[in-house]
């Protein structure tokens, strides 16, 4: 896959086949887009092209509103892409300044002039441009104009696969990662650096590694236990607990912690990237009246975790 950062100059993308979007997630909705271009474009010997933003045009246009978490990072979104054959990524840098081209402006400067679009895959329900004014009805009326085809995704196409970022974002919300599984069609993950905690877990007798996620708009699972699966950035993978919550039996200060134990695992991860996948929610965050009780569940959720695996993924 080729990646643009930008469009400082026209690019040369042999009969390009585009759609446009966010993609956050890139759930089964996502990839059926991602499949339909990729036939379109093996018609013609062409390849396909995702038009895409970064940052989020919410994060942008709305910076007070800290209410939007993402599905995936960029890096995460990027790599799914890539997974799933498309061809062609153009990140696209929102700004304020951007979001103020007219529809007329997008299609002829951008999707004409830079990209050199042949046919445009589309939503029966998307709208681009200033106020969003641009839409199906305008393609269709421009497209003789600047020589490309319009295709449209009907509702029915789009209604049959039966999910969405949001509905995908709510049920992680709830914890029920595996829901999200079944509309990514892959496991909910997120990816962070290990850093230094207070090594309580260790005195538990159980050591966790504290990640540290560094993007502020990554969307976390509800505070909990959770059955995971680790890779090492050498590409070694463990099977671990993940518990997410502020550690309310020995934390005054009940910040939220992300820390998680790989089963079986001896060595130093400080520094080490890890990617956590989220397999199945195991208890909800519980405040216990002294470590000795919290050592006993702790104990109890490793039986019921590696129970889990072994029952389900012998």
């Amino acid at each position: 896959m080729k990646i643009f950062e930008g469009l400082q100059a026209s690019l040369s993308i042999p009969y390009p086949v585009v759609t446009i979007g966010t993609f956050d997630g890139v759930h089964v909705g996502h990839q059926k887009i991602i499949q339909r271009l990729n036939q379109e474009a093996k018609k013609y010997g062409g390849e396909s092209v995702l038009f895409t933003f970064h940052p989020h045009p919410r994060l942008v246009l709305n910076p007070s509103d800290t209410s939007l978490k993402l599905l995936q990072t960029q890096t995460e979104k990027t790599k799914k892409l890539q997974e799933f054959g498309l061809q062609n990524l153009i990140i696209y840098p929102f700004s304020k300044e951007f979001s103020q081209l007219n529809a007329q402006e997008f299609v002829r400067d951008i999707l004409v002039e830079k990209i050199g679009v042949k046919t445009l895959v589309i939503g029966y329900d998307h709208h681009f441009g200033k106020n969003r004014e641009g839409g199906l009805d305008f393609l269709r009326s421009v497209s003789d104009t600047y020589g490309f085809d319009v295709i449209e995704i009907s509702a029915q196409e789009i209604n049959d696969v039966n999910v969405s970022s949001t509905k995908i974002r709510r049920a992680i919300d709830a914890g029920e990662v595996d829901l999200a599984k079944n509309y990514l069609s892959d496991y909910f993950e997120i990816n962070g650096t290990v850093i230094k905690g207070e090594q309580i877990g260790r005195e538990l007798g159980f050591p966790t590694a504290n990640l540290d996620l560094k993007n502020p708009n990554k969307l976390i699972p509800k505070n909990g236990v959770y059955a995971v699966d680790v890779t090492l950035a050498s590409g070694e993978r463990h099977k671990g607990m993940m518990n997410i919550g502020s550690r309310p039996t020995i934390d005054l200060e009940r910040k939220l912690q992300l820390e998680v134990y790989l089963m079986d695992f001896q060595g130093d991860l400080y520094g080490t990237e890890l990617t956590v996948r989220f397999y199945t929610f195991v208890r909800e965050e519980i405040a216990f009246n002294s470590k000795e009780e919290l050592i006993q569940q702790i104990k109890k959720d490793d039986t019921t975790v590696r129970s889990y695996f072994n029952s389900v993924y012998k």
